[in-house]
């Protein structure tokens, strides 16, 4: 694996889905199932749009779950969770009596309207320093960076422009075909 460095394993910003501050999440969804069918299928699909500013500058990344998390309304009828595990109620017994409520208050075709109306900029989330590599990193360091802080991407720069993304999912291929490999004698 050492052979490899972050730039021979990442996918570029132009391969990537990518959509303007400004956008709905709807517009996201829309661009991300579009890059999908422009990517390569040989490789593993993307699971989040880069959000840019007016530069065209990587300010945000939002992924499935966030853009799941934008479409459920946040005020459900509910008390505080906070208030009624005062009460002695258990989190596992509030998560069971959120869910009834939800299935029963919310439609797909609701939560796809509800999509039209958010900002990608309101639920993307905004990099962190320990979220970016170097283009020339060693894969090692990729790893290191990606086990150590739980990420499923970093962000690739080149000095301090934003060139690509270096998912997980890559990097376990990598490693998967160099153990692949038969061992040299």
């Amino acid at each position: 694996m050492d052979e490899y460095i972050v730039e021979d394993l990442m996918v570029s910003l132009a391969e990537y889905a990518t959509v303007s501050s400004g956008c709905t999440l709807h517009e996201a969804v829309l661009a991300l199932e579009k890059a999908q069918e422009k990517f390569d299928h040989s490789k593993y699909r993307h699971r989040s749009v880069l959000v840019l500013d007016t530069n065209n500058q990587v300010i945000g990344k939002l992924n499935h779950l966030d853009a799941l998390r934008a479409l459920i309304p946040s005020h459900t009828g509910l008390a505080d969770t906070e208030t009624l595990t005062g009460f002695g109620f258990s989190n596992s017994f509030l998560r069971k009596l959120h869910q009834q409520r939800l299935i029963h208050a919310i439609s797909l075709d609701q939560l796809s309207r509800n999509a039209r109306t958010c900002m990608v900029e309101d639920y993307m989330r905004t990099p962190h320093d320990d979220e970016y590599i170097d283009h020339k990193g060693s894969i090692s360091t990729a790893i290191h960076q990606l086990v150590q802080e739980n990420l499923r991407s970093l962000l690739v720069r080149k000095e301090q422009e934003i060139i690509g993304i270096l998912r997980l999912t890559d990097v376990f291929s990598a490693l998967y075909h160099t153990m692949a490999k038969p061992e040299m004698p």
